[in-house]
């Protein structure tokens, strides 16, 4: 008789414990709140890099501009 025909109860506690684990769901859910956190992060990453970068110029422009005009030296 195979091991995986017979009922919870009647497993011995090596395998109750490996069919509790393949059926419980908390880990998995743990996984893909991980992934989705991971994902969530790399975009806020990536938008605050490409935001950086253009107030950057943006304020280049206005130091230069300022310089032009002598208020700054």
């Amino acid at each position: 008789m195979r091991q995986s025909r017979l009922p919870l109860w009647q497993k011995p506690p090596l395998f109750r414990r490996e069919s509790q684990f393949i059926c419980e769901e908390h880990g998995a859910t743990t996984v893909e709140y991980a992934v989705m956190l991971a994902l969530l992060l790399a975009v806020m990453i990536g938008a605050i890099s490409q935001v950086g970068s253009q107030t950057n110029g943006l304020w280049s422009g206005i130091i230069s501009d300022l310089q032009a005009v002598g208020f700054i030296p």
